[in-house]
């Protein structure tokens, strides 16, 4: 059986893989969800990239995981990108979930549309404590577009502000391209976000794995996406 590590996206943290979480432990496996830091309700927001990926080192290395399958959704495929760098021995494989796969150099933010660079500086600006708030009506359209009403509403009342500094830092990938890790992309398909191929491609060898469903499907379909996280970190 396999020990699963899962990192959430933006606006999210670990209680949103508490579903999955549920499955994939029914199934006999081992399976973990660290909070980034920074994110969550009522924390400090005054984190960088660097603080991210290392509070993610921090949580394997002091829980001592090894031999694990670490999955990233959205922007935490940049987080596990740069986790693999720093403790790539404790790591069997890597599952790409929708997620970004940054080009050297590049940050998040530099593969935005025009449109959401000027709406994400103007939120950072306005808040309080730079972060973003994603507008509930692109959550219900474009995020979970395979829920009902109530179950957006819901989601979305999980969700933090995102700390803006994670979004615009720039990352030197250039370790992470040589290593030799195995990796996954896991894509849902009614997820209209331009992830497969352009992101998954990146990648170079890869297992593609696709399940139907939103970029959202933790909340709208965990069973399902339990299965197929099996499917895309086997052997």
């Amino acid at each position: 059986m396999s020990t699963f590590v899962l990192v959430h996206g933006a606006w999210h943290d670990g209680s949103a893989w508490e579903p999955t979480i549920k499955h994939l432990e029914a199934k006999g496996h081992r399976a973990f969800a660290p909070t980034v830091a920074g994110h969550g309700k009522g924390v400090n927001r005054n984190v960088n990239h660097a603080q991210c990926t290392q509070s993610v080192v921090d949580y394997i290395v002091d829980k001592d995981l090894t031999d694990i399958v670490l999955l990233g959704h959205s922007f935490g495929g940049t987080i596990i990108a740069k986790v693999a760098e720093a403790i790539g021995d404790r790591i069997r494989r890597l599952i790409f979930f929708n997620a970004f796969v940054l080009n050297d150099g590049e940050s998040v933010k530099d593969t935005f549309p025009p449109n959401s660079h000027a709406l994400f500086d103007k939120l950072a600006r306005e808040s309080d404590d730079r972060t973003v708030m994603l507008p509930f009506e692109i959550w219900r359209e474009v995020f979970i577009n395979d829920a009902d009403l109530e179950l957006a509403k819901s989601s979305y009342a999980q969700l933090s502000s995102q700390p803006y500094q994670p979004l615009i830092d720039k990352l030197d990938l250039k370790q992470f391209y040589v290593l030799t890790i195995p990796k996954s992309y896991l894509y849902c398909t009614e997820d209209n976000g331009g992830w497969h191929p352009r992101m998954s491609s990146r990648l170079g060898l890869f297992r593609l794995v696709q399940m139907p469903g939103s970029h959202e499907v933790m909340f709208s379909n965990p069973v399902g996406l339990a299965e197929k996280i099996i499917v895309a970190g086997r052997d």
